[in-house]
């Protein structure tokens, strides 16, 4: 095994272009830590969002000036080729995938993580790439839809963003919870939207969907691209608005709405949740997956080097479903 391993830093916030290659010493794991090596790791929308440091109140737990940790990349999978004295939930050859978390430093060759962080055993059901987003759109979507806007069976759901990430993990989900889901996303991607279990697609650029006198009991806006206010009309007496991009009037609204009215918007931060409670959600995950209820969507994959042009066609907006560095 070589003594130092590949992984890309990001020294100020910005663009893509601000990603740069970097070469570090092979770090040693410490007595509850697995040394991993990475077979695949996302690159996410929300990634494209840490790097470029938005939105700008984020900063606070990111680092003000510049990013605290300077290595990049969240969720992974891979195989643990050492691990330290104490560890034992985990051995030397175990298939594991998870997230860094706010340390970051997945889009990388190796990377050392707690053994009691989040991180699980991958299942042969998923590839590396396929396990490796895993805690992206649908740890996210399982915690929105589930926990946050707490959907139950005959839920009307309605999913803003249903291609991405975590709209197509989110469609499956709500779909095999028993809900009626509708969808919306481009023409192109409706196809793909219904056959992951949507009753009803809404091309976004034709159809105003709070204007066609439907009402959900959820509001899913899986990339902020609506508010609580331009979804009001659309839900019921005791409807939900759950979104995780986070911004001032997201917070404003919950405000409102924790003490006036019947109509909720709610917010979670997934990854800040403690480790043991997501990894009973992914348990949950992996359940679906068996059942074949849930198989993550995948877009493009890119070499590790390719990460620039990875983060450049994420921030186009038209990706469908996950994109991968390997």
């Amino acid at each position: 095994m070589s003594d130092t391993f590949n992984a890309w830093s990001v020294g100020r916030y910005g663009p893509p272009e601000t990603l740069a290659p970097v070469v570090r010493p092979l770090p040693v794991p410490g007595a509850n830590e697995v040394l991993i090596r990475i077979h695949a790791s996302a690159v996410s929308r929300a990634d494209g969002m840490m790097r470029a440091g938005v939105p700008r109140f984020a900063r606070l737990f990111l680092g003000l000036r510049r990013p605290r940790q300077d290595l990049v990349g969240t969720c992974l999978s891979g195989e643990v080729v050492a691990a330290g004295p104490d560890a034992t939930r985990f051995a030397v050859g175990d298939q594991v995938f998870g997230e860094a978390g706010l340390n970051f430093g997945a889009n990388a060759s190796h990377i050392c993580l707690n053994e009691d962080g989040v991180l699980m055993k991958k299942p042969e059901a998923l590839s590396h790439e396929e396990a490796a987003v895993m805690c992206d759109g649908p740890l996210t979507s399982f915690n929105f839809l589930r926990e946050v806007a707490q959907m139950r069976a005959g839920d009307a759901v309605l999913i803003l963003g249903a291609s991405g990430s975590l709209g197509t993990a989110a469609v499956q989900i709500a779909s095999a919870a028993g809900a009626q889901v509708t969808g919306t996303c481009s023409e192109r991607n409706a196809g793909l939207v219904a056959s992951l279990g949507a009753g009803r697609v809404i091309d976004y650029t034709k159809e105003d969907f709070a204007q066609a006198g439907q009402r959900y009991d959820i509001v899913y806006d899986t990339i902020g691209v609506s508010s609580f206010k331009a979804t009001e009309r659309a839900l019921t007496e005791k409807g939900r608005y759950v979104c995780p991009v986070l911004s001032i009037g997201l917070l404003l609204s919950m405000l409102r709405t924790s003490v006036l009215g019947g109509r909720k918007a709610k917010f979670s931060a997934t990854g800040m949740l403690k480790p043991e409670k997501l990894r009973s959600m992914l348990a949950e995950l992996l359940v679906m997956v068996d059942d074949r209820t849930l198989a993550p969507v995948m877009d493009r994959t890119y070499p590790l080097d390719h990460l620039i042009e990875a983060h450049q066609y994420v921030e186009t907006g038209h990706k469908s479903g996950n994109v991968v560095v390997v």
